[in-house]
């Protein structure tokens, strides 16, 4: 059976176990179709980039399938009716990953702050080749020469 990796947005205003709930219905979803389900993760409550049915935030849940095509169209047509679920994104895959996603890998590094300083990065620091570029990398550009009146006349 084909993999995939399934991922849905919740309304922000839904407790994390109604988020819970939601997901094991789903699940029974896709098993009474003939799939499996593998790992869920639980992403949390994230800020969207643009707002959605007038959510600013959602919960985000990740769940890896491996079912016929047929139930991953009948677990998004079940998301589709129900007004808590705010947007369904599906992907086949060719193998599940192993471990913690990269959205959680993220927030793990995030919660220990390994990120640095800023002046680590090597913005402006033109010796090590970071940096924007001030006037001196620009091309010079040719002047206008100015003229005077009588000049034009003559």
């Amino acid at each position: 059976m084909p993999l995939y990796e399934h991922v849905f947005l919740a309304r922000q205003d839904v407790t994390a176990q109604q988020v819970e709930e939601l997901t094991t219905r789903f699940k029974g979803v896709i098993e009474a179709n003939g799939g499996s389900v593998g790992k869920t993760e639980y992403w949390g409550v994230k800020s969207l980039t643009y707002r959605i049915a007038k959510n600013r935030k959602a919960h985000f849940t990740l769940i890896n399938i491996d079912a016929p095509a047929a139930a991953v169209q009948e677990l998004e047509r079940q998301q589709r009716i129900d007004e808590d679920v705010l947007r369904v994104l599906t992907l086949r895959v060719e193998a599940h990953e192993d471990g913690p996603s990269a959205m959680l890998q993220k927030r793990d590094r995030d919660e220990r702050g390994e990120r640095g300083e800023r002046g680590e990065r090597g913005f402006g620091d033109r010796e090590r080749g970071g940096g924007f570029g001030g006037r001196e990398d620009r091309p010079r550009r040719p002047r206008p020469v100015e003229t005077t009146q009588n000049e034009e006349d003559a």
